[in-house]
């Protein structure tokens, strides 16, 4: 395994672990192989900031221009779906002056890894993902991947495992950031939230079932749902917090409700010119 940064300080640090680490790739001598994209993808406002991604991408797409081996190349960083068959394609042909699936190959492999462990949890993942348009490309990455364990996930488009990683990541964020709302109630209560979340991270369907809840585009009814989000904001209102997160969950659940039945009144009417209208 050969790493490759611009930083001088990382290279040499990587060096003095006994580690094959240079500041550039040079492939003219290389068999077949892998080449993981871990560049950084950081976000400038509400955009992420691909500049580094695509430099990075680049100079990969340099290195293929003189190598006469067919490399895939591994989309490991968080990008917006579309990223590997858009801009990663699209800048490798410019600078390699070859053809995707031709020349090279493309695939996508988002990485799960914590910031306090991240060096264990890519050696001992608990979920694999890899993504390819080739069958071939995807067999041959799962199986450099396996020997490391976990579960894998294969998916025949990239967009996919990106859109994995992003609302992998996302969903964690929320999940913060609604006990934070929870623990802002909490305290106005005088409530401790450590034992009541423990409870409720065993008690939940949502927690504890996953399939609970993923099926997109099904809004959430029935006699407790509905209830207990928009009674539990007035609850909160009583004691002045604000709950904005509670707020835009019952927001984006009335939002479905009025697609799905804009939907279905659109079925009946294909179906019964004239139709019936739903309540």
């Amino acid at each position: 395994m050969t790493f490759i940064d611009i930083s001088l300080q990382r290279v040499r640090e990587l060096q003095d672990r006994g580690l094959d680490a240079r500041t550039e790739l040079d492939l003219s001598g290389e068999p077949d192989s892998f080449l993981f994209l871990t560049l950084p993808t950081p976000h400038e406002g509400w955009n992420y900031d691909l500049s580094a991604f695509t430099a990075g991408t680049a100079a990969v797409g340099r290195a293929l221009a003189a190598s006469p081996a067919t490399h895939t190349v591994v989309v490991r960083s968080t990008v917006p779906p579309g990223t590997t068959e858009g801009l990663v394609r699209s800048v490798l042909e410019q600078h390699s002056r070859q053809t995707a699936g031709v020349g090279f190959r493309l695939a996508g492999n988002p990485e799960f890894l914590r910031a306090v462990s991240a060096a264990e949890d890519f050696r001992n993942p608990w979920m694999t993902v890899v993504a390819s348009r080739d069958p071939r490309t995807v067999a041959d990455l799962a199986a450099l991947l396996s020997p490391f364990g976990g579960e894998m996930r294969t998916f025949s488009d990239p967009a996919e495992a990106e859109f994995v990683k992003c609302a992998h990541n996302i969903f964690n964020a929320t999940k913060i950031s609604f006990w934070n709302e929870m623990w802002l109630v909490a305290r106005e209560a005088g409530l401790d939230l450590d034992p009541i979340a423990s409870t409720v991270a065993k008690s939940a369907e949502g927690s504890i079932n996953p399939q609970y809840g993923i099926r997109g585009g099904a809004p959430y009814g029935g006699a407790c749902l509905p209830k207990d989000t928009c009674g539990f904001l007035g609850y909160a209102a009583t004691m002045g917090v604000d709950m904005p997160l509670l707020r835009s969950v019952v927001e984006t659940n009335n939002r479905l409700e009025a697609v799905v039945k804009r939907e279905v009144e659109a079925v009946v009417e294909r179906a019964v010119p004239g139709g019936v209208e739903l309540a």
